[in-house]
């Protein structure tokens, strides 16, 4: 049996890119699957691609900015198991716009999403990951996280507090049953890009065939390592040449990685 074959896991924002990615193995994998998006019909189309039907399978259309409801999801997850033992907090958007162009109502936006949906999760599911044998927490960050890009703010912002938030929960954790991991990613082929904020439709099309370019990693091979990862217990992980590069001119470069960067790229 594979390893996470009986398990039960939560994802967020599986209704495309790497959580439906995620979904789809850890159901080929044996894995109750409880799946969560703000878009019913990709996530109806996440369920209608997963290859183990039989097994169980639970969709909820969520929005983790709403911390009401993340927390009556986990309710009703805890009426119908005993435990969690894998938690993705994947959920996550997009917005490109200078300091002085971003509006307030868009800043919040983002940071209700990439950042307090990640601390909504972990509150509301920590407890069923305490009564798993083993449990692991997954806080999706970016190389963003690890870097500060033009236009870039709010997401930076976000994506460092993702970072900061998770790595301090990991020493709270180091002693107990629950595993915690920030992850990474560096260019992944999704639709982030394609729905961000912040800019026109010919300029949001023009930096999605960018991106496209740029991204070489696969939401499939993302979400293979980062599985791998948690069954090895890894704290970090980078996801993609691009993201291993970028941690090391971090470490050796922390204020001026930019002069090694195509900043205009990374978007």
């Amino acid at each position: 049996m594979s390893y996470f074959g009986g398990k039960h896991a939560v994802i967020t924002g599986a209704g495309s890119g790497i959580g439906r990615a995620l979904a789809l193995q850890l159901n080929a994998q044996g894995c109750s699957l409880w799946l969560s998006d703000i878009n019913e019909d990709n996530l109806e189309q996440t369920r209608a691609l997963l290859s183990r039907q039989s097994l169980p399978i639970d969709t909820q259309v969520v929005d983790v900015a709403d911390r009401d409801s993340v927390h009556a999801w986990a309710q009703r997850i805890e009426e119908n198991a005993t435990h969690v033992d894998l938690l993705i907090n994947n959920a996550g958007v997009a917005l490109m716009a200078t300091v002085e162009e971003n509006r307030y109502e868009d800043l919040e936006w983002l940071m209700n999403i990439n950042f307090w949906g990640v601390v909504h999760g972990t509150k509301a599911f920590l407890p069923l990951l305490r009564k798993s044998k083993q449990g692991h927490l997954v806080n999706i960050s970016s190389v963003f996280g690890m870097i500060a890009v033009p236009t870039q703010s709010a997401y930076n912002a976000a994506k460092f507090a993702v970072r900061g938030y998770t790595e301090a929960l990991r020493h709270e954790m180091a002693d107990t049953n629950v595993h915690v991991m920030c992850v990474h990613p560096g260019g992944i082929k999704t639709n982030i890009v394609a729905s961000a904020r912040g800019v026109d439709d010919t300029e949001r099309q023009q930096r999605n065939a960018d991106f496209t370019d740029f991204a070489k990693t696969t939401a499939d091979s993302a979400a293979r390592q980062l599985l791998k990862a948690c069954e090895k217990k890894k704290k970090r992980l980078m996801i993609g040449n691009d993201a291993r590069y970028i941690a090391l001119l971090t470490r050796l470069f922390p204020v001026n990685y930019a002069k090694f960067l195509p900043m205009g790229e990374v978007q």
